[in-house]
């Protein structure tokens, strides 16, 4: 069986500040793989992982991960990898 590799997507470029790196609720991924990739990418705690989980299974999507655009990339780089859907954004819009 085949699979394609999802890659990260970012909502629109921005001038420096700070960024997010935001999940989104699917029914496919199971949970204790979403926690597992969720303290690798962004070196939170399994408490907080299991937070962001039951974020984004309750309203659709939850962010994860808040720094530089290169630090967001690079954590949802991890998360694109085990099939989470995933992007990166600026913190505030412009």
């Amino acid at each position: 069986m085949s699979q394609t590799a999802l890659e990260p997507t970012t909502s629109r470029p921005g001038a420096g500040g700070r960024w997010m790196t935001v999940i989104f609720d699917d029914d496919v991924t199971p949970v204790d793989l979403v926690l597992v990739t969720l303290v690798a990418a962004t070196g939170c705690d399994m408490q907080e992982a299991a937070m962001e989980v039951w974020e984004a299974e309750a309203y659709g999507k939850a962010a994860v991960h808040f720094a530089t655009e290169e630090e967001c990339r690079q954590a949802a780089a991890i998360i694109a990898r085990a099939r989470i859907q995933v992007d990166v954004q600026p913190e505030w819009s412009e």
